[in-house]
């Protein structure tokens, strides 16, 4: 049974006419939007394949006997990108609210504080990532302290934290000092202290806030956990490394690369339907 016939009501014949009309445009874009994909892939396959060193090109980095034998030592390696991955991750995000909040803590008392939180940030945001895995890689082994961990997986685990919490100390920062100061008044005004505030008032708010940006650093930490191999971890990076060195064939490494974008496209969809669902983007709602 339809609608009309349940509720009694049927369209005027100028509501079926529109009706029809966007039925057309939404087909004729359909149309339109497959035929212009099909001319644009077309051309670029043609260009591509129509290149002097297209067949060299195509043995050196597409050889599929080459690829099917270095998938199982690159997605072992890819399962350490991808636990590395989510420790730092949730790691980064903890020591990045953190930081946030240190660098918003109100009062002269807690200049010093306040003081060492920015300088942490501004040290870290402008140093370039690959010299933070090479100095925490190499040097901290070179201490000889006792109790603290050897391990590559750990060293780079541990750089990629500090750098990305920097970032993330940010934008934490900023979705904080978004939250006009009359919250925090009538928190107080209730009776609530300037920590019950913070946790109960003013974080809810602003880390609704900047969600879509924070997830926008989880994409890039995604790839990047692909730069401890640097240190020598036997991740997916390094085991395409070793089998292009046995093989000299570099297909190994567009294996890597595809691991890399299959985990890296669903988290950048993610991120695209976030933004949307808070109105960073066209289409979405508002905050």
């Amino acid at each position: 049974m339809t609608t009309s016939e349940t509720t009694g009501w049927t369209p005027s014949p100028r509501q079926r006419d529109r009706d029809a009309y966007q039925r057309r445009r939404t087909l004729r874009s359909l149309v339109l939007a497959a035929l212009s994909t099909a001319v644009l892939g077309t051309a670029l396959v043609v260009a591509v394949t129509s290149a002097p060193g297209w067949p060299r090109t195509r043995e050196t980095f597409l050889d599929a006997g080459v690829a099917w034998d270095s998938v199982p030592s690159v997605v072992r390696g890819f399962w350490l990108n991808v636990r590395v991955f989510t420790v730092s991750g949730v790691l980064m995000l903890v020591f990045g609210l953190f930081l946030a909040v240190l660098r918003t803590l109100r009062g002269a008392v807690f200049w010093p504080v306040r003081a060492l939180a920015t300088a942490y940030v501004d040290l870290f945001r402008g140093l370039p990532l690959i010299l933070v895995l090479l100095v925490v890689g190499f040097g901290v082994p070179g201490l000889r302290l006792q109790g603290v961990p050897s391990s590559a997986v750990v060293l780079g685990s541990a750089a990629l934290i500090l750098t990305y919490s920097a970032y993330v100390a940010e934008v934490f920062r900023a979705g904080i000092e978004s939250i006009h100061p009359s919250q925090r008044a009538a928190a107080r005004s209730l009776g609530l202290s300037a920590s019950q505030t913070m946790r109960y008032v003013v974080l809810p708010q602003a880390v609704r806030r900047v969600v879509p940006p924070l997830l926008n650093d989880v994409v890039s930490l995604t790839k990047d956990s692909g730069l401890i191999s640097v240190l020598g971890a036997i991740d997916a990076v390094r085991s395409a490394q070793i089998i292009t060195a046995e093989s000299f064939n570099f297909t190994p490494y567009v294996v890597a690369g595809g691991l890399f974008v299959l985990l890296t496209v669903p988290l950048t969809r993610l991120t695209d339907a976030v933004s949307r669902r808070y109105g960073y983007l066209p289409g979405g709602g508002h905050l």
